[in-house]
């Protein structure tokens, strides 16, 4: 195996670090960090350098991004103003941005629509906990939930169809 494809493997392994360090600590404190957000869109270049893009161009990871994390900043603010509060972080955007320079433009929107299919699906696990534990139905309009957990789901269901020919690439 020659330099480049165990750099690949290793950028491959630290973004996955990144993800469950993300997921864990918004999970723990609904929180995105800039300092696990940031290394993992850098290394979404790296990625797309060293496999001389040949899952994106260059042009569809910058709209997979600008798109991505415009399209998540457009319901952000749609939200916040509808119900008057926080709805999403920030972090989820730039999230959703860092992905998008993995993903391109068409896996980062299937990324996106599944994490919010797999944010849904934990909503609905959380309400039933509530209410076994507590008896009562939860007021589900003001549940809250991290969106990022949901999101990091969304974002590898779709990175494993679009990157799946890259064990054929390494080994």
């Amino acid at each position: 195996m020659n330099v480049a494809k165990l750099l690949i493997c290793a950028v491959l392994c630290a973004a996955a670090a990144l993800l469950w360090r993300l997921w864990i600590v918004d999970m723990r404190e609904r929180l995105l960090p800039n300092i696990y957000v940031f290394p993992l869109a850098c290394l979404g270049v790296l990625f797309h350098f060293l496999t001389d893009n040949v899952f994106s161009t260059w042009q569809d990871t910058a709209l997979g991004a600008l798109l991505g994390g415009g399209l998540l900043l457009t319901i952000r603010t749609i939200a916040n103003w509808h119900y008057k509060q926080d709805t999403l972080g920030l972090g989820d955007v730039k999230l959703l941005t860092a992905s998008g320079i993995w993903l391109g433009l068409d896996y980062n929107l299937a990324g996106l629509i599944l994490g919010a299919l797999a944010g849904l699906l934990h909503g609905l696990v959380d309400a039933v906990l509530i209410y076994r534990k507590s008896g009562k139905w939860p007021d589900m309009g003001r549940l809250e939930i991290p969106a990022g957990p949901g999101f990091i789901v969304g974002i590898l269901i779709a990175a494993i169809v679009k990157f799946a020919s890259l064990p054929y690439i390494i080994f």
